[in-house]
């Protein structure tokens, strides 16, 4: 049976620790995405702040809090600044390469690096290949993985390494970036906010206007690389996407 808005199930998960502010609960709103339909739901779901994770799509729903901002870059109105050039000029020998959602051990090897460095204690360091499978192929919508390879001198001749991957939805007003990672081993380069760039340029260059990132919170030092990404819109509930205001936190009307 095709999902449409108005058959969709919504459920509400119990409280568990903020991963995100201390001393705080976060509960999570969320529905299944299944059927011809639910790339149409997934688009109108995103538009009021929700997020994909395989075919699960959740928004937080916290009690006396609401952070957690659904935010996205104006990526037709955004000029990258001296860092972000630099960033560019780093990677400069870096190769984008669009793919299918396929999950393969080269991409789970560099996965399981990233998590092992900068995610340790994170939920996500207990995942098996199986599980790695299942984030990047159980998808009911357009999503692509996008790899991002260094070419390098070996003894058998040149070869491609992967050095970055991101998930990435296809929504009809711009894309979606679901999960990246990198190598941990080359902080000089930046590649996080390298692919952020890269995803930006692309939309650029087909004349659609958003990056949708996830959620933004003010006081998270985790969520404040996002900020660098100027022009950006929160979604603010009944208000809809305002513009983010980074003196208050908030959007403006």
């Amino acid at each position: 049976m095709d999902q449409t808005p108005e058959s969709a199930q919504f459920f509400l998960t119990a409280p568990s620790p903020c991963p995100y502010l201390d001393g705080r609960q976060e509960r999570k709103l969320f529905t299944h995405l299944s059927g011809r339909r639910a790339g149409a739901l997934h688009q109108l779901l995103s538009d009021h702040g929700f997020r994909r994770s395989q075919n699960l799509i959740y928004r937080p729903a916290c009690l006396e809090c609401d952070a957690c901002q659904s935010i996205r870059v104006l990526s037709t109105q955004f000029s990258p600044s001296e860092r972000h050039r630099r960033v560019l000029k780093r990677n400069a020998d870096v190769r984008a390469e669009v793919i299918p959602p396929v999950a393969t051990a080269e991409q789970y090897g560099l996965f399981r690096r990233y998590l092992d460095a900068r995610h340790a204690n994170g939920g996500m360091t207990q995942m098996s290949y199986l599980d790695y499978e299942f984030m990047v192929e159980d998808t009911p919508v357009h999503s692509e993985l996008v790899e991002y390879r260094l070419k390098e001198d070996g003894p058998d001749g040149d070869r491609d390494q992967l050095i970055a991957a991101v998930l990435t939805d296809v929504l009809p007003d711009g894309l979606s970036m679901v999960y990246s990672f990198y190598d941990p081993a080359m902080p000089k380069r930046g590649l996080g906010n390298f692919m952020i760039l890269d995803h930006i340029a692309r939309l650029s260059r087909r004349g659609q206007g958003y990056l949708y990132l996830g959620y933004w919170v003010k006081n998270s030092p985790k969520m404040a690389y996002k900020t660098d990404f100027e022009p950006l819109e929160v979604q603010r509930g009944s208000r809809g996407w305002v513009p983010l205001v980074l003196d208050t936190g908030w959007g403006n009307d």
